[in-house]
């Protein structure tokens, strides 16, 4: 059977700037299938089968944290005058690979991690509004998924982390200009959002106002469920008003900008305008509401290909 591997750096804080590497842990990953939409200007939706590498960590007997492989590539960050948003100036970015999750992080997960030894903070087991294990955890600031990433890297050895707002958005595009990974238009028979207000002629649907189970509607071209709505995802990085100065390494922008924190993606209480790929928010890191929630990151800086 033929298993890919990659080497996973894990890196260790020595100060605020300064980062080293630890160890090298060999980490198999599979190749997963999943299906992928795109929606037409007529509304017409076309279904199509695709299939990414990842690998999954082993939170408890039961209970797996899936990440998808995303590659090292170069984008255009931001939205064109168009889109009529404030993710301007446009501007080229270029990322290293990493792994992602591949749904935002569900309430099963959250209490498994919830319960293991405090690093920095306490951590609610049940923060959430809307109960369900397989629902997106929701209720959690900031702080909280911060404090969520470091018992994650504590346990397995790996770093884990918030993504940067240039990877969220380099993810979710997923090789696509459109304003969704599903193209110009946007339906609720494909996102979780308010769907009584609609973007680009795209037709009004359902608002079903509460979450829903991750990874029930299909995936962006990467395997990624739920970037458009569902629910606000926290980004590592500070808020800026625009992009202007903004890194272009793919680096977290913390330098700057005030307390508020970015978070991407919009939510099942958002119009889908606020769902574009391209959209920008922020709220403040302690902050817990019932359409915020995230996914995590791990470093990838090397792949080695092997037979077995």
């Amino acid at each position: 059977m033929l298993h890919y591997y990659v080497i996973v750096m894990v890196l260790t804080a020595k100060d605020n700037t300064t980062m080293s590497v630890a160890k090298k842990t060999a980490q198999i990953i599979n190749k997963f299938e999943f299906e992928t939409a795109r929606i037409d200007q007529s509304g017409e939706i076309h279904y199509k089968h695709h299939a990414n590498w990842g690998y999954s960590e082993t939170l408890s007997e039961d209970i797996r944290l899936a990440l998808a492989y995303i590659p090292v590539g170069t984008f255009i960050m931001g939205a064109p005058h168009y889109e009529k948003g404030r993710e301007m100036p446009q501007h080229e970015v270029t990322i290293q690979p990493f792994s992602m999750g591949r749904y935002p992080v569900t309430q099963s997960q959250w209490r498994i991690v919830a319960k293991w030894p405090q690093v920095v903070r306490p951590l609610n087991q049940n923060p959430s509004c809307f109960d369900g294990d397989d629902l997106p955890v929701e209720g959690v600031s900031w702080y909280d998924a911060k404090e969520f990433c470091a018992r994650l890297t504590k346990l397995t050895g790996k770093l884990y982390r918030l993504p940067s707002e240039a990877e969220w958005e380099y993810a979710c595009r997923a090789g696509t200009t459109t304003p969704f990974y599903f193209g110009q238009l946007l339906t609720t028979n494909l996102v979780n959002y308010n769907g009584y207000y609609s973007y680009n002629g795209s037709p009004n649907g359902e608002n079903r106002g509460e979450t829903t189970e991750v990874g029930f509607f299909p995936a962006n071209r990467w395997g990624l469920h739920d970037m458009h709505g569902q629910v606000w995802e926290w980004c590592d990085d500070s808020w800026h008003d625009n992009c202007n100065g903004a890194p272009t390494d793919g680096s977290a922008w913390t330098k700057g900008g005030n307390i508020r924190k970015v978070i991407r993606g919009g939510s099942w209480f958002s119009d889908p305008g606020y769902c574009r790929s391209a959209y920008r928010d922020c709220d403040i890191p302690g902050g817990r509401y019932h359409n915020i929630g995230f996914r995590v990151c791990c470093d990838v800086t090397e792949i080695l290909i092997s037979q077995q």
